[in-house]
């Protein structure tokens, strides 16, 4: 069985070259692969892209030190899944309860788009994420790719599963799967994606952990 992540990956060779280049302009960033986040036998286990440029990149925790962490984190403290609203730096002292973050691609890609080939040689990692939870969890795939990414994981027909903001989901085995748009600068700031909108997803994750 595929390791749930790998700290030394050097499988996708268009990210690990971007990554050298990106460390040599920035030799303080983490610049590798980045691991789960979280509660190691957590039942929520939240899904992102992947990680960006001056957030994860930069400091090895997933939707730390971004954007697109503010609203993440603020959400998951509301629900009691973090013990703090605002994650700064992998050593803030920050810990999830009964949830991880985990990303569809662990390495940063240019333009923060991976190809197709990156996101199926990463999808290995993944799938032995999601076949190591426990019954009765709840996978929540921040945006369209990591929905995929979820899907082809488990070995299902994408046809059968149509991404959608708070579409959910039970393809058998151990989890529900439910979708919400990704909580990225420009879905908030345009409003695709409101606060009120991910707090009724996070919601329901937690009203699905609890019954």
């Amino acid at each position: 069985m595929t390791d749930i992540f790998d700290s030394n990956c050097r499988r996708c060779p268009r990210l690990a070259d971007f990554l050298d280049d990106v460390q040599g302009r920035y030799p303080d960033y983490h610049c590798a692969p980045v691991p789960p986040f979280g509660d190691a036998s957590a039942r929520l286990l939240i899904v992102g892209l992947a990680p960006g440029m001056h957030g994860a990149n930069r400091t090895g925790r997933p939707f730390t030190g971004d954007y697109a962490g503010i609203l993440l984190y603020e959400t998951l403290h509301e629900f009691g899944f973090s013990s703090a609203p605002e994650s700064v730096s992998a050593e803030d002292g920050l810990v999830l309860r009964d949830c991880r973050i985990t990303n569809a691609v662990k390495c940063l890609p240019p333009d923060n788009k991976p190809v197709g080939a990156e996101i199926n040689t990463c999808n290995g990692y993944l799938a032995a994420e999601l076949a190591a939870l426990g019954a009765g969890s709840v996978v929540l795939a921040l945006g369209g790719i990591a929905h995929r990414a979820v899907v082809r994981a488990i070995g299902e027909r994408q046809a059968a599963y149509k991404f959608g903001h708070a579409a959910e989901y039970r393809p058998g085995g151990n989890f529900v799967l439910l979708d919400s748009y990704h909580c990225s600068r420009y879905n908030t700031n345009t409003g695709r994606l409101t606060p009120e909108m991910f707090r009724a997803v996070i919601a329901r994750a937690r009203d699905l952990l609890e019954h």
